[in-house]
């Protein structure tokens, strides 16, 4: 069976081509077995492969490919100033501390790479508090970090099987398709932001129910058949969860299949008409939650920023949509005519849409790279409808997007599933109602 017995050690990218970095280590620590530190140090790029290893008045203690950082006791570290919600509408920097190794090294030509080598389970207490708020209800969490979990083991397992991912597609002059994987972690086995899963350290355990959740499920995955489930999640589905292949590859995941977020079964988006009456309405569903109290107690502070996820509206003026485009494809359309949805999935989720200009017309796909697209930083999600505003001559003179959800909408819906477990659903039910026909397996 591709199944584990062990807990495994994971190697988590914190900063990455970075040319400066500024740390503090809070607690003794020997550097490469040879220096004893504590304290303030920069660690800054030296020549085209190397790094020098400074003290608080500028003096270097060291220079060398690669420094490992290993507390004597019960030390922790901090990084100063890491970009977290990298591209995102709530990007910003903030100091972090992490317990376990710290590993600097260099990305050729690019610059110093922060890597923490920690357990799997110490991991998944800072990965729970991180993506949600530390008070949330205790089955969420619990079903989160079973998910989490699974997402990890399964990519580990697929990443150390095989020598690499499958080709992407090319892009033709008609059209690009494209979708985002793991291609950019070759020195580290996940990143710390919301590519992979959002890793802050030990800055946000503000409360030990995440840690509890970690502890009660230990060992606990998702399975289906011989393989530990590739559990995806994302914040709300708006209404319907979406297809694995909608959003990746060519390939169907029976766990990974497009389900109601309700308790009663919700219509699919078949064609454009459906797309219209279910993104237009405000269907009821485990998400469709606006209830103040409930989100403070599931989101992280930055996430409450963003308050209209479940149905939500993008207006641009074409003139700002064309500077947009070009900016985030690096194509001149020339004067934007149409966006002509071409493929959704059941959820409503984009998956090749047609871009029409004077100059250019090309179909764009998958979800994320639409939403990218369309977006200075990226769109909620890429189910959307457009309402186009035309001027006296028939060209455009707004275009706005009304959208349901927010994230790709495969697997796990993190607000459904909070909500659920408000209404006295177990963590176990929670997940299975998400990845349906998988089973649960304490494999260490």
């Amino acid at each position: 069976m591709a199944l584990i017995n062990e807990e495994p050690w994971i190697r988590v990218g914190v900063i990455d081509s970075y040319p400066v970095v500024a740390l503090e280590f809070r607690g003794d620590y020997t550097v490469n077995g040879i220096l004893s530190c504590s304290g303030s140090y920069t660690a800054r790029e030296e020549g085209e492969d190397k790094i020098s290893l400074l003290d608080s008045h500028g003096g270097v203690l060291w220079t060398g490919k690669e420094l490992s950082c290993l507390p004597r006791a019960a030390g922790v570290f901090l990084l100063k100033g890491v970009t977290i919600g990298v591209h995102f509408h709530w990007e910003r920097r903030e100091d972090q501390v992490f317990e376990g190794t710290l590993i600097l090294m260099r990305r050729p030509g690019k610059g110093i790479i922060a890597i923490n080598k920690i357990t799997l389970e110490t991991y998944l207490s800072s990965v729970i508090s991180s993506e949600m708020s530390a008070e949330a209800p205790v089955e969420f969490l619990k079903a989160h970090a079973i998910t989490s979990r699974s997402w990890l083991g399964a990519m580990l397992h697929r990443m150390r099987a095989e020598a690499g991912e499958a080709p992407l597609p090319q892009p033709s002059a008609e059209e690009i398709i494209r979708w985002y994987t793991r291609e950019d972690h070759d020195l580290y086995d996940v990143c710390a932001d919301d590519h992979c899963q959002r890793y802050q350290g030990v800055t946000k355990m503000i409360a030990d129910t995440a840690s509890e959740a970690v502890r009660a499920t230990r060992g606990v995955f998702l399975v289906h058949g011989d393989e530990i489930c590739d559990a995806r999640f994302y914040k709300a589905c708006g209404g319907r969860t979406e297809e694995f292949r909608n959003a990746w590859e060519e390939r169907d995941v029976p766990y990974l299949r497009s389900i109601s977020d309700a308790d009663r079964d919700l219509p699919q988006v078949r064609d454009e008409a459906d797309a219209r009456g279910w993104i237009l309405s405000r269907p009821d569903a485990y998400c469709n939650t606006s209830d103040p109290q409930l989100l403070e107690n599931i989101l992280p502070s930055f996430d409450r920023e963003t308050t209209d996820f479940y149905r939500w509206r993008v207006d641009y003026a074409r003139e700002e949509l064309e500077s947009v485009i070009r900016s985030k494809s690096g194509i001149d359309f020339g004067t934007l005519r149409e966006l002509i949805p071409l493929t959704r999935g059941p959820s409503g989720r984009l998956v090749r849409l047609r871009i029409v200009g004077s100059s250019r017309s090309i179909v764009v796909g998958k979800e994320l790279e639409i939403r990218r697209w369309l977006s200075p930083s990226h769109l909620y999600s890429s189910a959307f409808v457009v309402e186009t505003r035309r001027g006296a001559e028939g060209i455009p003179d707004r275009f706005i997007l009304h959208g349901a959800g927010w994230g790709h909408g495969v697997g796990l819906c993190q607000i459904g599933a909070a909500v659920m477990s408000t209404r006295g659903f177990s963590a176990d039910r929670i997940v299975t109602h998400y990845f349906p026909g998988a089973s649960l397996a304490h494999l260490y």
